[in-house]
């Protein structure tokens, strides 16, 4: 949610943002939030003048009782109580307004940077740059659900029978990798100064429409009936909402978090040959990365960021490449978005494994996350990244991996996650 004060006095600039963003059908949102909020503040306007009269009145009216004349006192009396209904209508008016101007405020986008490539959709997103050689081995590369089954690793028909498509049991060594993956993605980060944290895997409402827009909720967000609680569909929403209504000391930023969840999610509008197995599923485990910081760092952390993504996929040997997300691929809080890929030899091409958003103030100024700093408080500035989410990683580990044999060699930096084990063998 971008500034109201900016929005007044900028009118044009958010209007451009929407044309960069292809949303040319919310332009009209700029102009009735204008109207709303000029509204707004003369309501306001006028409640505080009618404070301040019936301030002056209650004084008035406590000097004629002292010197007995009772009859005028009736008469001010009378207008005080006019001014009092009044301001029961005014500040009814006020509230409502400003409802509404908070509404619409939650549907205009942020403004995005100005390094964001001009496009409409992902089809148009722009590589940055590419890691490792992309190999294609002279041997045929089977689906990744078909490679877990020969080697016993997972069982898609029980699952469907237990909770429906898009769930799995994932079994014996290929469970083992995949905890595996979480345990070293752990220590990855704490080794890089991150505090592991494990957070709530369901949260209030508030916290939702704090992080994210009402189209995200609803595509993704799964609530639990009866209750004022989400599951979470990334730990990146309850480790932002941490912070909500907080004034943190500016001495204490940055916060770098990094956290361990499982996720749920609707997977709304996923069709296509690659959606099966377990590439879009309900339900999956992922390690992600958090930093509420000062704005004036919010740069420097966004590419530290998602060269952590970058350095993690390296150690296991996997290329990838770093992708900038184009203007109409950005969700409608995010300011800049970078998203990693790893190389898929089966398909011979790139597929997405993480992605890297700084927020700007957006989230902070829903949830009211301040910062007391020496020449007074601030919005801090939020910024997320995937580290690893094991599901989509155990594709291209199985690919890049596969040897002609079937079996799959254990990268070395996994290795003492998995007892010393340096490869899969069909039993």
């Amino acid at each position: 949610m971008i500034d109201i004060k900016f929005l007044r006095e900028n009118p044009e600039i958010v209007k451009q943002n929407m044309r960069n963003k292809f949303q040319e059908n919310k332009l009209h949102l700029v102009d009735d939030v204008i109207a709303l909020d000029k509204e707004s503040r003369a309501a306001k306007g006028e409640a505080d003048d009618l404070r301040s009269e019936r301030n002056k009145i209650s004084k008035q009216i406590g000097g004629l009782m002292a010197q007995g004349k009772k009859d005028e006192a009736k008469k001010v009396k009378e207008t005080a109580a006019q001014y009092s209904n009044r301001l029961i209508e005014l500040e009814a008016k006020e509230m409502e307004l400003s409802q509404k101007v908070l509404d619409i405020m939650m549907q205009i986008p942020n403004i995005i940077d100005t390094t964001v490539p001009l496009g409409k959709d992902d089809s148009e997103n722009v590589e940055v740059e590419r890691f490792l050689e992309p190999f294609v081995p002279d041997f045929e590369i089977p689906y990744h659900t078909d490679i877990m089954e020969s080697l016993s690793g997972i069982d898609l028909e029980s699952a469907r029978r237990v909770a429906g498509n898009g769930f799995y049991y994932l079994l014996g060594d290929i469970a083992r990798v995949h905890s595996a993956v979480i345990s070293y993605a752990r220590d990855f980060m704490i080794g890089r100064g991150f505090t592991y944290c494990i957070p709530p895997y369901m949260i209030r409402s508030n916290v939702v429409t704090g992080v994210m827009s009402f189209a995200e909720m609803d595509a993704m967000m799964y609530k639990i009936e009866g209750e004022d609680l989400y599951l979470i569909g990334t730990s990146e929403h309850s480790m932002i909402g941490k912070f909500i209504d907080q004034i943190l000391p500016e001495e204490s930023l940055p916060y770098t978090l990094t956290s361990y969840s499982p996720c749920f999610r609707k997977e709304k509008g996923a069709h296509g040959i690659e959606e099966r197995g377990v590439y879009r599923i309900h339900q999956f485990e992922k390690q992600e990365m958090i930093v509420v910081c000062n704005p004036d760092d919010s740069k420097m952390w966004f590419d530290k960021l998602w060269q952590n993504t970058v350095d993690f996929f390296l150690t296991l040997d996997i290329p990838v490449r770093t992708l900038e997300c184009c203007s109409g691929d950005l969700a409608d809080l995010k300011v800049k978005s970078v998203d990693v890929e790893a190389w898929s030899p089966r398909q011979q091409k790139y597929f997405e494994v993480g992605s890297c958003s700084n927020l700007g103030d957006a989230q902070a100024r829903r949830l009211k996350i301040r910062v007391d700093g020496k020449e007074g408080r601030y919005f801090a500035h939020t910024l997320n990244n995937t580290v690893v989410a094991p599901p989509r990683m155990l594709i291209a580990f199985l690919e890049n991996n596969l040897n002609e044999d079937g079996s799959v060699n254990i990268p070395e930096a996994l290795r003492p996650y998995m007892g010393g084990l340096t490869k899969i063998e069909k039993k």
